[in-house]
């Protein structure tokens, strides 16, 4: 097992990385206060593995709740089925919630933890690679609205992290390809030689080498870690970890929450700011291309779809939570390894690159 502190003080938690960690109940029951814990899980990852967390919560009173599959069920009506189950059984502020599954799941729950008697406690156990390496660290909780995804949420950080790699076996290929974006996403913002790392070792990653998979993800945690620390509350670098971002969220948006799976929407993403940094003279074409071929590479999207016009896209993408004074600000690249946050950029450059990485619809 490897250990990845967040450090922030007395708010300081643990990742905990390896095999066989999801029923290891001293990992849990040292940062659990009260006696009374619920699991809340989704109705796919509940056959797979919530009788083994529910056992490593035997000492204590232990509930859950089975949630809908999807981005789409990631709404404060659905969150608000946790509300209403810790107010049925009676919890309390010294309970606990713990957050098993996807990042759906997490940000849910966490996002049910900050509300719930002005604060509750809360763990996580991610069970998908996008959640191991970005969604379950950090703190960043929220539920989606029809006009904008993940603008309802709060601040809250986890009491630890129990991220077991076993549980990546059971992933669909899309979904597991779905998290490699994230990784694709440290080393181009922050770590030249980590994106090198991955360009030599894709296939190792998509074949689910045990080894591969320890190494990028306790090196995507290391650096999630580090810009929480230095910025819990995106104050400033933090953003850096929004690469993509922008333009993803506005085609789940406007596609409907659901229909692409966030990662993918990342990729697209990373790819359209990789275009416009090129545009602005910051990158060199032939990185553009090794970061096009990488996600090719990892069975990702690097356009987005043909139904969302370049227009709407601009539209959705000032719904976002880096414009400030009506600004709209991106995370962009200088080079492979080094990303900016920046709202120097002309509008005519954006949306050539929103023009140009706009998918061909296909012919009958």
């Amino acid at each position: 097992m490897k250990t990845v502190m967040v450090k922030l003080g007395d708010r300081s938690y643990p990742i905990h990385i390896g095999e066989h960690l999801i029923g290891r109940r001293d990992l849990m029951a040292g940062h659990i206060k009260g006696q009374k814990v619920m699991v809340v899980t989704d109705t796919t990852i509940a056959p797979l593995y919530l009788g083994t967390v529910m056992n490593a919560l035997r000492a204590f009173t232990a509930e859950s709740i089975l949630l809908p599959v999807g981005e789409e069920h990631k709404n404060l009506d659905v969150m608000n089925r946790i509300i209403t189950a810790l107010l049925e059984y009676q919890f309390g502020r010294t309970s606990t919630l713990v957050a098993l599954g996807g990042g759906v799941i997490g940000d849910m729950t966490g996002f049910a933890a900050a509300c719930y008697q002005r604060g509750i406690d809360y763990i996580q156990i991610p069970t998908t690679l996008l959640a191991q390496v970005d969604a379950s660290v950090g703190g960043k909780t929220a539920v989606n609205h029809p006009l904008g995804k993940n603008m309802i949420g709060a601040f809250h950080q986890p009491l630890c992290v129990i991220a077991d790699t076993r549980t990546l076996r059971t992933l669909s290929d899309r979904e597991f390809c779905a998290g490699l974006s994230e990784i694709i996403k440290y080393g181009l913002i922050r770590d030249h030689s980590f994106f090198e790392w991955l360009e030599g070792n894709i296939h190792a990653l998509l074949e689910r080498n045990p080894d591969a998979l320890a190494y990028a993800i306790e090196r995507s945690c290391q650096h999630k870690a580090n810009v929480v620390a230095a910025d819990e509350r995106e104050a400033d670098v933090r953003a850096l970890l929004n690469l993509g971002h922008t333009f993803a969220h506005a085609i789940e948006t406007g596609l409907g929450y659901g229909t692409w799976l966030h990662g993918e929407a990342v990729a697209a993403g990373i790819y359209m700011a990789a275009d416009l940094s090129s545009r602005l003279g910051w990158l060199d074409h032939a990185k553009v291309i090794r970061i096009e071929a990488l996600i090719n590479q990892a069975h990702l999207p690097v356009r987005a779809p043909h139904t969302i016009t370049s227009a709407r896209m601009l539209e959705l993408m000032s719904v976002d939570k880096k414009v400030r004074d009506d600004s709209l600000r991106l995370v962009l690249l200088q080079d492979i390894g080094k990303g900016i946050v920046t709202s120097d950029f002309d509008m005519v450059e954006l949306k050539e690159t929103l023009s140009h990485c706009r998918a061909v619809p296909e012919v009958a």
